[in-house]
């Protein structure tokens, strides 16, 4: 099971707060059943610096004897504008096109058309967006049809299991399970902050499996 969202990397973000808070969670990811990890940074003020956190990287691989870990990044959008797109080159999962886009929570149907552009211009360049946690979103929250829009262009939609699951936060719970409903997610991953947030991962893989989302 590869988790393609977490906040493993030591001392970089509200993660992981040093090299042994983000050992103890490779050994939680590995109970889930996990087999890589794609480490996603916050790339948003106040966490992100580019440098420090491909070093917190190298440093965990050093570590992880041998683990499969593969470098990625949470864009948020908001960030994203503000560093402008060519810098999307450098935020992309390493190694792959897969590019995991993370949208405000507070958003509205009108923001979605400013989205929507963002994704489009994205994809134009080769890569294939994930659209993280959207049971977060209130304009989804509200409206399903918006996830189902975003499906339609081609964006993948990942459901963090600490909200699934009911672990972390409760109000995204039902939200999430209409999604699932509906089989518009396409991954299952942690988000996870912390070591115990692994153990929401095994409970939504157990939950969702069949729910026309898959844990890739």
């Amino acid at each position: 099971m590869r988790d393609i969202h977490c906040h493993i990397l030591p001392g970089v973000d509200d993660g992981a707060r040093d090299l042994d808070e983000s050992l103890a969670m490779l050994e939680a990811a590995k109970r889930a059943g996990v087999t890589s990890i794609v480490c996603t940074p916050h790339c948003r003020d106040p966490y992100f610096d580019y440098d420090a956190m491909w070093d917190a990287y190298e440093l965990l691989v050093a570590h992880a004897d041998g683990f499969p870990l593969q470098m990625g990044f949470e864009v948020n959008h908001r960030k994203l504008m503000e560093l402008g797109m060519q810098w999307a080159e450098y935020l992309h999962f390493d190694g792959s096109n897969e590019f995991l886009l993370e949208l405000s929570s507070h958003c509205t149907a009108r923001d979605f058309e400013e989205y929507e552009r963002t994704i489009y211009e994205l994809q134009g360049k080769g890569y294939d967006v994930i659209i993280a946690h959207p049971e977060r979103y209130k304009a989804i929250q509200k409206d399903v049809s918006i996830a189902e829009r975003l499906v339609r262009m081609g964006c993948k939609l990942q459901a963090s299991a600490d909200f699934v699951a009911g672990g972390r936060l409760g109000k995204e719970k039902k939200p999430a399970k209409k999604l699932f409903d509906e089989m518009l997610y396409r991954y299952i991953a942690s988000d996870a902050h912390r070591p115990e947030h692994y153990h929401n991962l095994a409970k939504a893989k157990a939950m969702y499996r069949c729910r026309g989302a898959h844990v890739k």
